[in-house]
């Protein structure tokens, strides 16, 4: 995709989280000390789940992928929000759409791979003795191929309907990135295409997962209480809860936020709530899916002790 400007505008000022000077070290100490156990975490969560045969079934190939988008995710905007806290808060209309691009791409990815999350475990519980054959290395394929191709097509629409606006002589960003809403607001021409461009596409995503997820785990639900013994039933809930408290999360503060921002006296709030899934949840998602997993746990102590021997 070329990026052609059709703008005045060279370059963007990202106004940031703050514009008060003795925050800018606070935030770049506590943002930095995010993005570090993001990025270990996520990487540390793929290197074990790629060198242990145990972990090679569906529902780690998923875990796998997601935390591969979290930490592509954190890394298309992270670095440039350090950057910005210690220099100039400035990005190039190139790069501005370029973020744009891969943000878009990253997070629409993330929604589906959760909701190919939900139907493995929905098929896990509900059809166990058929998971093998239902969820089968082409199905898990085709899922992630799905997730990653539509993510894409959303990224394209986004960035594209944006590459048609002019930019004239405000080119203030009111956010820390390079959103579709913050920006929609800087142009100087009619942005009715983008709007419906905006909603269309966000609304599908919004619609088509949670409602996905909600079937799931409304089966899955229904199946567990007809489950007999207490032990039975606690198992399959703790299948479960970890991807439940992912999606609460990520959800959650996503519709928070995009619900603030489209309202122009609440921008500063949403501003702040983004911060939550755009760089607390990449950093949650391998604590929550390990800490209460035995097998990640079992994986780990062989990992450790292989290398350590």
């Amino acid at each position: 995709m070329t990026l052609r400007n059709s703008s005045s505008v060279t370059e963007f000022i990202l106004v940031g989280l703050s514009e008060q000077s003795e925050l800018q070290l606070p935030f770049f100490l506590l943002f930095l000390g995010i993005y570090i156990f993001t990025v270990v975490g996520n990487l540390g969560l793929i290197t074990l789940i790629g060198l242990n045969s145990s972990l090679h079934t569906p529902m780690y190939f998923f875990l796998f992928n997601l935390s591969f988008i979290d930490l592509c995710y954190s890394c298309v905007f992270t670095p440039k929000i350090l950057n910005n806290f210690v220099s100039e808060n400035i990005i190039s209309y190139t790069g501005c759409m370029t973020q744009l691009f891969f943000f878009c791409f990253f997070v629409s990815s993330e929604c589906y791979v959760l909701v190919s999350m939900a139907y493995d475990r929905y098929v896990a519980i509900c059809t166990p003795l058929l998971y093998t054959i239902t969820m089968s290395h082409r199905v898990c394929f085709l899922l992630m191929f799905g997730s990653y191709v539509i993510g894409f097509a959303g990224a394209m629409a986004h960035t594209g309907s944006m590459l048609r606006l002019t930019f004239c002589d405000s080119n203030i960003i009111r956010h820390y990135l390079c959103e579709v809403l913050p920006l929609l607001q800087l142009s100087c021409t009619s942005t009715r295409i983008n709007e419906l461009v905006f909603f269309i596409v966000v609304g599908v995503v919004i619609v088509v997962s949670s409602v996905s997820i909600f079937i799931s785990y409304a089966l899955i639900l229904s199946n567990i209480l007809r489950i007999p013994s207490a032990e039975g039933r606690s198992k399959a809930f703790s299948t479960c809860g970890s991807h439940i408290i992912a999606v609460a999360l990520f959800f959650g503060s996503g519709a928070f936020t995009y619900l603030t921002t489209s309202f122009p006296g609440l921008m500063e709030e949403g501003k702040f709530a983004s911060v939550f899934y755009t760089n607390v949840v990449p950093m949650l998602n391998p604590l929550i899916y390990s800490l209460r997993n035995k097998d990640v746990k079992l994986a780990l102590d062989k990992t450790l002790k292989r290398v350590l021997r």
